[in-house]
């Protein structure tokens, strides 16, 4: 199975990150505009991993064949693939009850959790000044999320699922690198969740009522596939040194699809919470830079 190289194109590779970012964003409003027309949320999550797995059939099959399919390490990769949906199923869950600028600002905290994770999984070694990051960010976290006040919802804690579940799928990732090609990752991905969440999406079916339900609904899929490509195309093209802080720049993109989609303003809390939130995790991506660098 043929792998492409590396090549140095750093601008190039930021745009195309900043448009998997964009994308994935497009993900996250499809998501919230589908569950308040009133579609089932499974449904939602079946027809975002079969649209992926559509589009990454018609994207790798004809380049690779079925050898597209073959995993090195089915046990790990399976693993992979259920923390990835799983994830989803918590993240639209939150999203149909919260603001996409609170769902996405406690996604930012996914290197902090990583951070934590790494060490028992990994065998990763943290020093006292990341950790001490990590409990910065887990401040901002309680910042946005106020669990002693009254903007709680208990929705947050669909996220805060879905924030843990898809750390485990980042480290997962991280283990079968160098060792699963983008296209056996792209399909099992997406083709387990199609399998495994069909017979639940059809249980509950509900049928859109207008063709612009219908094209968001198709559309939704679209987005995830070439998300994922684009972000896999953005990390052959620059470091993932360079480009890991530019997933902080959702948090505009979702305040402007809050704000004209879904007529909400990001309150004083989110904006706070995620401005900590950011601080510790570009701190925590320096620290890691500089160990790297040694």
């Amino acid at each position: 199975m043929s792998v492409a190289p590396k090549e140095n194109r750093t601008s190039a590779g930021v745009l195309i990150m900043g448009l998997a970012i964009l994308l994935f964003t497009g993900i996250d409003t499809s998501a919230k505009w589908l569950t308040i027309a009133g579609l089932p949320v499974i449904q939602i999550v079946f027809m975002r991993y079969l649209g992926h797995f559509l589009y990454a059939n018609l994207i790798y099959l004809p380049q690779e064949g079925l050898s597209a399919f073959r995993s090195h390490a089915p046990r790990r990769q399976l693993l992979r693939s259920t923390f990835l949906f799983g994830s989803t199923i918590f993240n639209f869950l939150g999203l149909k009850y919260l603001p996409i600028t609170v769902t996405t600002t406690i996604g930012f905290a996914q290197p902090i959790v990583i951070t934590l994770l790494a060490i028992p999984i990994l065998g990763e070694t943290v020093g006292l000044r990341r950790i001490i990051a990590v409990c910065v960010g887990f401040t901002g976290v309680l910042v946005v999320a106020q669990p002693w006040g009254a903007e709680f919802h208990p929705a947050m804690l669909f996220n805060l699922c879905a924030l843990v579940i898809a750390s485990l799928y980042f480290i997962m990732t991280r283990m079968l690198a160098g060792i699963e090609s983008n296209a056996t990752q792209q399909l099992w991905a997406s083709g387990l969740a199609s399998v495994v969440l069909a017979p639940f999406a059809l249980n509950v079916w509900v049928w859109p009522d207008s063709g612009l339900e219908w094209l968001v609904l198709v559309i939704i899929g679209g987005f995830g596939a070439t998300g994922h490509i684009a972000a896999t195309t953005a990390h052959r093209y620059a470091d993932a040194s360079i480009l890991a802080p530019m997933i902080y720049t959702q948090i505009f993109m979702a305040a402007a699809v809050g704000i004209v989609v879904f007529n909400t303003w990001p309150t004083v809390y989110t904006l706070g919470g995620g401005a900590i939130i950011i601080a510790s995790g570009l701190y925590i991506w320096q620290r890691e830079r500089q160990i790297k660098a040694r």
